[in-house]
């Protein structure tokens, strides 16, 4: 099973890059961010035409997340508990089931934060305990679980091709790091991590030439439960989609698991 994560960066924009990529990668689980869609405009005949089962949580003109599927989605989650009044579509989760029983995917789009000073980075840190919370939940199903999505934290200073220029940035605040370390000291595998020790980048600016300069940085992640780790078989990044017509300034990352 091939299970992606892309930040498309407003699908009506990327609608052909989408598809065009879907036909060539065929995954069987893609999960999907800054969708800048609500619901009901989500075009998602153009998905189902690949034969992808389509769950939305949109929101008009920001955020929003997607899961793709080729098998139905199951008991869909939209949002994360502890905070009713936060109207902001950042999370969605749901069950597959397999000839080997179920994986459950989760599409994350955690909030950016920028900048540090200001209420953003407060609501991103909270945001992140309630994801944490959740994480917990989910490992003590004892199921195999994939977080997927744009976690907007960069790692380590690996995962940045220049970390001196992010340093006041929210991506690379220790408390950011920090909370991404929680999620790997819970259980949870950073599959790219798992199979790589290079430096690897899935974000390149749109400006001063980041892209031609491949000065990248890695902030997509396909967090792993212990019994998805298991069952991890490779992990792709598929760069190339960042140099063709009307790019996401995100590229996809997609894991193989043996289920």
């Amino acid at each position: 099973m091939k299970i992606a994560t892309w930040n498309i960066n407003g699908v009506k924009a990327r609608l052909d890059a989408a598809t065009l990529w879907l036909e060539e990668a065929s995954p069987d689980i893609a999960c999907l961010q800054e969708i800048k869609s609500v619901d009901e405009a989500f075009p998602a005949e153009a998905f189902e035409r690949l034969g992808y089962n389509v769950t939305t949580h949109g929101q008009k003109g920001f955020n929003g997340v997607a899961i793709l599927s080729k098998r139905p989605l199951e008991d869909p989650v939209r949002g994360l508990d502890g905070a009713p009044d936060d109207v902001q579509a950042r999370y969605l989760e749901g069950v597959v089931s397999t000839d080997e029983g179920v994986v459950r995917v989760a599409s994350i789009y955690l909030p950016n934060g920028n900048p540090v000073e200001s209420e953003k980075f407060a609501y991103k840190l909270a945001w992140a305990e309630r994801l944490i919370a959740r994480a917990g939940e989910l490992l003590a199903n004892e199921e195999p679980v994939v977080l997927a999505g744009d976690y907007n934290v960069i790692p380590e200073p690996i995962d940045a091709k220049k970390p001196e220029a992010w340093t006041n940035d929210a991506l690379f605040q220790p408390e950011s790091r920090a909370f991404y370390r929680r999620l790997q000291a819970m259980g949870y595998l950073d599959a790219v991590r798992a199979t790589t020790d290079e430096a690897v980048y899935t974000f390149w600016d749109y400006q001063a030439g980041a892209w031609q300069k491949d000065n990248g940085i890695r902030i997509d992640h396909l967090l792993l439960s212990p019994q998805a780790a298991d069952r991890l078989e490779t992990v792709e990044i598929a760069k190339d989609v960042r140099g063709r017509d009307k790019p996401s300034d995100h590229v996809p990352v997609i894991a193989t698991l043996a289920v």
